[in-house]
C-alpha cells in the first residue's frame, strides 16, 4: 500500500473519530439543524405527527400520512417525561 494512501486512511479515521466524539460527547458544538436531531443534545426536539385514520382513531407517527390526510405536527419536549433521580 502506498505511503500516501496509508496517511489518507489514518486521516479519514481521525476525522471520523472526531465527528463521533462531537456527536456523542459534545453535541453543543454541532450546527443547529443537527442538534435538534441528536438525542444527546439539550436542543433535541423530535417531531410526532398526529392524524386520524379511516376509523377515526388518532394515530401518532414519526412521518406524516402519505395519503394527503390532514395532520398536526407536534414537537415533543423530551424533558416532560423525565423521572427525577432520587
Amino acid at each position: 500500500m502506498p505511503r500516501a494512501l496509508k496517511w489518507a486512511v489514518v486521516l479519514l479515521l481521525a476525522v471520523a473519530g472526531a465527528a463521533a466524539w462531537v456527536w456523542y460527547q459534545a453535541p453543543e458544538h454541532l450546527p443547529p439543524h443537527l442538534r435538534v436531531k441528536n438525542p444527546n443534545s439539550i436542543d433535541y426536539a423530535p417531531t410526532v405527527y398526529r392524524w386520524k385514520d379511516d376509523q377515526g382513531r388518532t394515530q401518532l407517527t414519526g412521518e406524516p400520512p402519505e395519503d394527503g390526510r390532514p395532520y398536526e405536527a407536534v414537537v415533543i419536549d423530551p424533558k416532560t417525561n423525565i423521572v427525577p433521580e432520587l
